[in-house]
């Protein structure tokens, strides 16, 4: 049957709507990673971190590191599941990251609490932060220096849980985005040499 001259438009209408709705996708994924982000820094400043340094600190210190692990495997396999796998792998290292940053800012603040001479200044929730960020992105400024042996163990950590989030965790969220992405092209390859429809099976040419 010969095309009428109705569908270069309604070709041209469902090219618009996918492109609309790929646009809505991305807006919608940022914008949840920011509120995420948003509510996690809120938190940081509004949790009670003005507590004396013991093993409850450093057991929360720990289940803190697991539940970056955990949330990063989490990710990982909703990447592999995702229609938007390199959006969703961009959302998970922000996310993660963002949780790994006050983990440690937040440890720094206890520290500094109970022991006021651990840095060469005095920190606030901002300084440590502050700090924090320094350190991922080893600037190196040196304003704030840690003196006392368990702020160098704790920063020492930091440098290479660093390493790991910007090698091992980019590298294998990454990595689960592209798989995501050459599973959905195989899809629709997957039968190379097939015509015929679902009802009616043709033959390969």
């Amino acid at each position: 049957m010969a095309p009428t001259e109705d569908e270069p438009s309604t070709a041209a209408g469902g090219h618009g709507r996918s492109a609309r709705g790929r646009r809505r996708v991305v807006t919608m994924s940022l914008l949840r990673s920011g509120l995420f982000v948003a509510v996690l820094v809120t938190l940081y400043y509004l949790a009670p971190l003005d507590r004396p340094l013991d093993l409850g600190t450093w057991i929360g210190f720990v289940l803190g590191l697991l539940v970056f692990g955990a949330t990063i495997a989490w990710q990982v396999r909703a990447i592999l599941g995702s229609n938007v796998p390199r959006l969703r792998a961009i959302q998970a290292f922000a996310v993660g990251l963002t949780l790994l940053l006050l983990l440690f800012a937040s440890t720094y603040i206890v520290i500094a609490h109970s022991a006021s001479d651990s840095f060469s200044e005095p920190l606030s929730r901002t300084d440590a932060l502050y700090f924090t960020v320094t350190v991922f992105a080893t600037v190196g400024f040196g304003d704030i220096v840690p003196r006392t042996e368990v702020a160098r163990i704790v920063t020492m950590i930091q440098m290479i849980m660093g390493l790991v989030a910007l090698g091992l965790v980019a590298k294998v969220l990454l990595g689960a985005a592209q798989e995501a992405v050459q599973r959905r092209g195989a899809g629709p390859a997957a039968e190379p040499g097939f015509t015929g429809s679902p009802e009616n099976p043709g033959s390969a040419r």
